[in-house]
């Protein structure tokens, strides 16, 4: 699967733009792709099904609250299960850093998103722990809040590497490969079903680099930031990913 991760980016022109874009280019084939946006939540209404390229895309959101009722600007999982929304991004590590997300607050998001809709979590160490060496055992903190959960079927982490998010630059594909392989298995380990996930690569990734990421044994996709905001440059990159995979 292939998302796109528009953060706190995009105007109406924007997003015709981007469809058309995205239409010109991609190629359904034989295969629909498997992809999904995120554009920020006050946009969400202006998509539809009616082109025939949209057709197969999944809408998201890049956020949700755990609860409802008196909290002042907060979306809650009722509100996007009214909206038809296909999946929810969480604990991504802009959130964790500017918003100070803890794996407590997290963990209440996934548990009420949970077998309800789509959810698709953030993980990802700074460089700082990565010069360390110690990147799996932040990892492995991080998705503590799988523990004892029997997780929906449809639950993906996307492993996203702080410092490589923005950068340009790229963990090696095989120690991509290798940290994969280490989050299905803590996963599958911990949760009351012992799922094991589909994994998502993001951190610059474009359609420069998105083969060499999409050959390896465990990469199942990928969360798409910057270039997802081009139509065309996205669209190339779910070319590569059907293509690869």
């Amino acid at each position: 699967m292939i998302i796109a991760n528009w953060k706190c980016n995009g105007s109406k022109e924007m997003m015709f733009s981007w469809f058309e874009n995205y239409s010109k280019e991609i190629d359904c084939g034989d295969v629909p792709p498997t992809v999904g946006v995120a554009p920020p939540l006050i946009y969400f209404g202006y998509f539809n099904d009616e082109n025939t390229s949209l057709r197969f895309v999944e809408w998201g959101v890049q956020d949700v609250d755990h609860l409802d009722e008196s909290r002042t600007g907060a979306i809650s999982v009722d509100m996007l299960i009214d909206m038809a929304c296909d999946f929810s991004i969480i604990g991504h590590s802009e959130r964790r850093q500017i918003f100070n997300e803890n794996n407590n607050l997290i963990r209440k998001k996934l548990k009420s998103l949970n077998k309800r809709i789509m959810t698709i979590l953030c993980i990802g160490e700074t460089k700082e722990e990565n010069d360390k060496g110690i990147t799996k055992d932040v990892l492995k903190e991080q998705l503590e809040i799988v523990n004892g959960l029997e997780l929906d079927t449809e639950f993906t982490v996307a492993y996203e590497p702080v410092w490589a998010i923005g950068s340009g630059l790229t963990p090696e594909p095989k120690d991509i490969n290798e940290i994969h392989k280490y989050i299905k298995d803590v996963v599958q380990s911990n949760s009351e079903n012992n799922l094991s996930p589909k994994v998502l690569y993001g951190g610059s990734v474009t359609d420069k680099n998105a083969e060499s990421f999409f050959k390896e044994e465990f990469v199942d996709g990928a969360l798409v930031g910057g270039a997802s905001l081009d139509g065309t440059i996205f669209a190339k990159i779910v070319n590569i990913f059907n293509r690869t995979k």
